[in-house]
């Protein structure tokens, strides 16, 4: 799997050499905001309860923290070329913006793709979301509520501190899918926590709410911090059943223009893009 530079949308503090850590103080959320879902219409509430997630998982004991862990979906299954574009919207301080040029080039070429959108971007980007949500070529996927590393024990990753034991594991993934749910009709299938860490114990989590965590294979964007050359040579060489994690809210970035020249290269090497959805439902 390609490195971890910034899996997750830098700050304007990340110099693009930041390093995992634990405990240490971050930007990347919002630590006014409450750590519950409010008022979440039962109608809409996951099939398990925040209690009951406390109760499993209360006393457990991660063994792992990063990129991996079982259960979590790193590559399409089964693919002799197929690819799945993958695009984070962070929101808050991670970046509410939204970068038109990617999208409009997506379209122009027909290249599906899924977007991992957080609620703080939706709340910010109301029309744009829709606009997103009723396109045919993009599936809608789960970013987090607030957009944190998904961790038991509170571990910090890109300064970005991690949720605090299972309840907060449930608020992180449960307050944005109720929103999803909410507004698409029909709960998401995916979620990636913000950065992409977790650990064992929080991915076990993602699966009892009915998800499944995706990772990613190729680092795209380092994050949003790439060139666009850097993009282009990235994700180029990304290979049959890679999925691409790159970020869709940094418009000055260089993603929009570094996928523009990846996707003729990969498309005139005979690869084909997928939902991944349609990328996964082998597995």
């Amino acid at each position: 799997m390609a490195g971890g530079l910034l899996a997750g949308c830098a700050s304007p503090k990340n110099d693009g050499g930041a390093s995992a850590s634990s405990g240490s103080p971050g930007t990347g959320v919002d630590s006014a905001a409450p750590s519950t879902p409010s008022a979440v219409p039962s109608a809409t509430r996951p099939p398990v309860t925040r209690e009951e997630i406390v109760a499993r998982y209360g006393r457990s004991v991660p063994h792992t923290w990063g990129f991996d862990a079982p259960g979590v979906v790193h590559s399409l299954p089964g693919t002799t070329r197929d690819i799945a574009l993958t695009f984070d919207a962070c929101g808050g301080p991670g970046g509410s913006g939204y970068d038109q040029a990617l999208l409009d080039f997506l379209r122009a070429r027909n290249i599906p793709a899924t977007l991992f959108i957080n609620s703080r971007w939706i709340d910010a980007n109301p029309a744009v979301f829709h606009r997103l949500a009723t396109d045919p070529l993009f599936e809608i996927a789960n970013h987090g509520t607030r957009h944190r590393p998904l961790s038991v024990t509170g571990r910090s990753a890109y300064g970005i501190p991690g949720t605090r034991g299972a309840g907060e594991v449930y608020d992180e993934i449960a307050g944005n899918q109720a929103k999803l749910t909410g507004l698409l009709g029909a709960p998401p299938r995916f979620f990636r926590s913000g950065t992409a860490y977790c650990d064992d114990v929080a991915a076990r989590i993602v699966g009892d709410l009915g998800e499944r965590f995706v990772s990613f294979s190729v680092n795209g964007d380092g994050g949003a911090t790439f060139t666009a050359e850097q993009v282009h040579t990235t994700v180029a060489s990304a290979r049959a059943g890679s999925i691409v994690l790159c970020h869709m809210n940094h418009p000055a970035g260089g993603t929009a223009r570094g996928i523009a020249r990846a996707v003729p290269h990969l498309l005139a090497a005979g690869h084909r893009f997928v939902r991944l959805s349609d990328g996964l439902h082998r597995a």
